[in-house]
C-alpha cells in the first residue's frame, strides 16, 4: 500500500480523477491551501477529491477558493482520521478469501446500503467484514436472518453517521464561520476536535449494544413465554404485539401561525414525553413528521401509556392516539401487515386528547379503565368495519 509520505502528485491526480496538471493549476490558484511541492497528505487529498466533485458541478475555481478561505471546505482536513484504506481485493478475491459466493457478498452489500460499485474496491477492512459475516452462517445464523440484520446495522449506522457529521457541522463548524475564523484555522480546530471525539463513538455505541440486547433479550424470553400461553401457533417471522399510533392534533396549524421552530420545537417536546414514559416491553419502532409508531409486547400496558399519556399532556397541541392489538410480519427491525394498518387508521379517526382503541384491547385492559363504544366504524382502505371504543381512565367512585 501507498503510505501518506509517498503519494506523489500523478499517484493524487489518479485518486481523485484528473490530471497532475490540473492539481498543480489548483495548488497555484490556492483552490488547494498548500505550497507547490510540499507533500501531499489525506487531508488534501479529500479536499483535492471535494474540489473535483465541485468542479464536476459546475462551480468556478474563484467561488471554490472563496469556500476554502471562509472554512466552508474545512470536513476534507478531518479525512487523516477517517481514512479508507486502498483497494486491495477483486470481487474473485474476496469470495476465495471468505468462502462466500460473489452473488452473496454482492447482497450483502446491497443490505448494507452500498453502492453497486462497492464490489469494485474491496479493502482489507472490507473482507475482513465479510469474513465476520461468514462466520456468522457458519455457526447456523439463518441467510434471511443474517441478511436482515445486515440492512438494519447499514439504516442505523448510516443514520448515526449522517446524524454525527451533520451536528457537528451546525453546532460546531458554522459557528466558527459565523465568527469569521481563517479557513485554515477553522480546518485545524476541527481536526483536532475530530482527533478527540472520534476514539469516543466507537465504545459509547458498544456499551449501548450491549444494555439494549440485555433489555431486548430479557422482553423476547418472556414474550415467548406468553406467546406459548396462547391458542395458536404465529406463522414464522410473525409476531403478535400491540400497536399504537400517536400524533399532534392541529400540527399544520400550529406550523402556520407559529412557525416551524416552535411546531418543530412541540414534536421534539412529544417525542421526547413519549420515550421517557413507555412502559419496558414497548419502544418507538420510527417517527414520520410528528407522528410516533410505538410496539409493546404487553396490550394492557400499553394502552394504560395512553390513557395515562394523555392525562399528563394539557398543552396545545394534544396528542391523538389509537392502539391496536393483532398479528404483524417482522422484518428488518419494522413491523407490516393489515393490522399495522389498521392501528394507524384507528389513529386518525382520534382527536385530540383522545384514546381510541379496538375490541382486542378492551378485552384485555385492566378494570381501571372504561371503554365508551362508539360503534362500527368503516376505515379508509378496510373492507369491514371495525369495532372502535373511546378508552379514558375508570370512575373512582
Amino acid at each position: 500500500m501507498t503510505t501518506e509520505q509517498e503519494l506523489s502528485t500523478p499517484e493524487v491526480a489518479r485518486r481523485v480523477g484528473v490530471t497532475p496538471a490540473t492539481l498543480r493549476r489548483w495548488i497555484a490558484s490556492q483552490v488547494i491551501p498548500m505550497q507547490a511541492g510540499s507533500a501531499w497528505t489525506q487531508g488534501m487529498v479529500a479536499h483535492a477529491r471535494i474540489v473535483a466533485r465541485l468542479r464536476e458541478r459546475g462551480h468556478s475555481l474563484a467561488e471554490i477558493r472563496q469556500a476554502t478561505e471562509d472554512g466552508r471546505l474545512a470536513f476534507g482536513y478531518a479525512e487523516d482520521l477517517l481514512r479508507i484504506d486502498d483497494a486491495e481485493y477483486t470481487l474473485k478475491q474476496a469470495a476465495k478469501d471468505t468462502g462466500l459466493e460473489p452473488a452473496l457478498i454482492e447482497r450483502i452489500g446491497s443490505s448494507l446500503g452500498f453502492s453497486t460499485s462497492w464490489t469494485e474496491q474491496l479493502t482489507e477492512d472490507d473482507v475482513q467484514m465479510l469474513r465476520y459475516g461468514a462466520a456468522a452462517l457458519a455457526a447456523g445464523l439463518p441467510l434471511v436472518a443474517f441478511l436482515q440484520l445486515c440492512r438494519v446495522y447499514g439504516q442505523a449506522l448510516a443514520q448515526i453517521a449522517d446524524a454525527e457529521v451533520r451536528l457537528f457541522h451546525l453546532y460546531v463548524h458554522e459557528p466558527m464561520m459565523r465568527e469569521g475564523m481563517p479557513g485554515l484555522q477553522i480546518a485545524e480546530q476541527m481536526e483536532g476536535l475530530t482527533r478527540q471525539l472520534l476514539p469516543l463513538a466507537s465504545p459509547m455505541m458498544d456499551h449501548l449494544h450491549q444494555r439494549f440486547l440485555h433489555h431486548f433479550v430479557e422482553q423476547d424470553v418472556i414474550g415467548h413465554m406468553e406467546a406459548d400461553l396462547g391458542d395458536t401457533q404465529l406463522d414464522l417471522g410473525r409476531l403478535r404485539v400491540a400497536i399504537a399510533f400517536a400524533d399532534l392534533a392541529g400540527y399544520t396549524r400550529l406550523t402556520e401561525e407559529q412557525g416551524e421552530e416552535e411546531a418543530v420545537s412541540a414534536v421534539e417536546r412529544f417525542v421526547e414525553a413519549v420515550e421517557h414514559t413507555l412502559p419496558e416491553d414497548a419502544r418507538v419502532i420510527k417517527t414520520i413528521g410528528d407522528e410516533v409508531m410505538i410496539v409493546g409486547s404487553d396490550p394492557a400496558a400499553l394502552v394504560d401509556w395512553a390513557v395515562g399519556f394523555q392525562q399528563l399532556m394539557v398543552k396545545r397541541p394534544l396528542p391523538r392516539i389509537g392502539v391496536h392489538y393483532g398479528e404483524t410480519l417482522y422484518r428488518e427491525g419494522d413491523y407490516y401487515g393489515r393490522e399495522v394498518n389498521l392501528a394507524a387508521r384507528v389513529a386518525a379517526r382520534s382527536a385530540g386528547g383522545e384514546v381510541i382503541v379496538t375490541r382486542p384491547l378492551v378485552e384485555v385492559a385492566g378494570p381501571h379503565l372504561e371503554f365508551e363504544r362508539i360503534g362500527e366504524v368503516r376505515l379508509k382502505g378496510f373492507a369491514h368495519s371495525t369495532e372502535l371504543f373511546l378508552a379514558r381512565p375508570g370512575d373512582d367512585d
